[in-house]
């Protein structure tokens, strides 16, 4: 299955010359070049080459893909890919599908730029807020990976294009876009609730503008939610940017308050998991196991977002919030009934 990068690299252009003004917003495909996953809990990544002479702006997201077929899809930019070929095996500790070659998403520079589960509608970005791509910026490559939970459906023969339509322009927009992936590792014990808690500091001098939000979790997750946190003394001030049930349409929301986040200021994550499983549930990639997952996707005047990707902890019971903060928000795991049903939970651990 293997193909030259540069020949994606070629379609991008040509769909780029056929633009009648600089203002005319594109649409361009970044599909599955009908694959055909042999094996549950396959993940297969495929690329396009963004041509470097040119920076394109990307404005939306449309999903092409059902969760029958799809489990999750995610768009990552790389300086560079895993691999030159057209499609790989991209889930690290995952199944390989023999026959395919196996390799990290990015070989460099990896960065989520936007992610899909559960039948989630398309994401338009607000006004003069885009993914700055190709030409000088860090993203040389964006590279799908599609999650294959199960196969049934491939086994008459059928085969698969799920992906993601993009919408881009050659204009450049003032505002620049990036996400925060923040999430954990850690284990959940049989039969219980388990609370998975992450928490990083922003030390970049940006100013970080909070506009739409998205949880991920597998079949336990209750509750995820996401804060700002900023220290007052010897106390905590915690606001809300997002909080969800994660059974839902796994989609980018709109945060719950206009709020910036500063050089100094702390964003902090909790993922309610409730087992009633007689076995250890662990962090992975596989649909038996959980992940725990909040994503930040904001804008901000500077040229380019925050170089920091990733806020990333250990997770249960190496990792909690007590080990860091003052307080914490006793409603961190209760959805408001408006967005789904109520977790009440309000189990606290004990050291």
């Amino acid at each position: 299955m293997a193909c030259c990068v540069e020949v994606l690299a070629l379609v991008l252009l040509i769909v780029t010359a056929s633009a009648t003004t600089p203002d005319t917003l594109q649409k361009f495909p970044l599909l599955m070049p009908h694959v055909k996953p042999e094996r549950a809990e396959t993940y297969f990544c495929t690329p396009i080459r963004i041509d470097p002479t040119q920076e394109y702006y990307i404005t939306a997201f449309q999903p092409n893909a059902s969760m029958d077929t799809a489990h999750h899809m995610l768009l990552y930019g790389c300086e560079t890919p895993g691999t030159d070929e057209e499609v790989w095996n991209c889930g690290e500790m995952a199944l390989a599908q023999p026959g395919i070659k196996s390799a990290a998403v990015c070989g460099s520079g990896s960065q989520v730029i936007y992610a899909w589960a559960r039948d989630a509608p398309k994401l338009v970005l607000p006004e003069g807020v885009a993914f700055k791509v190709g030409g000088k910026s860090p993203i040389q490559y964006i590279v799908l990976q599609v999650h294959y939970a199960s196969v049934e459906k491939f086994k008459d023969g059928s085969t698969d294009d799920s992906g993601v339509f993009l919408y881009y322009t050659e204009t450049p927009q003032p505002k620049a876009a990036g996400v925060l992936l923040m999430g954990t590792g850690g284990r959940i014990n049989p039969n219980s609730v388990e609370y998975m808690e992450t928490a990083c500091t922003i030390n970049e001098d940006k100013v970080i503008h909070p506009f739409a939000f998205r949880t991920h979790t597998h079949a336990l997750g209750r509750v995820v939610s996401g804060y700002k946190v900023t220290r007052k003394g010897y106390a905590d001030e915690w606001e809300l940017i997002g909080k969800k049930d994660p059974q839902l349409p796994q989609m980018f929301y709109p945060v719950a308050k206009d709020l910036v986040l500063r050089k100094g200021d702390t964003v902090a994550a909790r993922c309610t998991m409730e087992s009633k499983r007689d076995r250890t549930t662990r962090v992975g990639p596989f649909n038996k196991d959980e992940m725990c997952n909040f994503y930040i996707m904001y804008w901000t005047a500077s040229s380019e977002p925050l170089q920091k990707k990733y806020c990333f902890s250990f997770g249960p019971p190496l990792y909690r919030w007590q080990k860091q903060f003052f307080s914490i928000p006793h409603d961190a795991s209760v959805i408001p009934a408006s967005q789904g049903p109520r977790y009440h939970h309000h189990h606290q651990h004990h050291y």
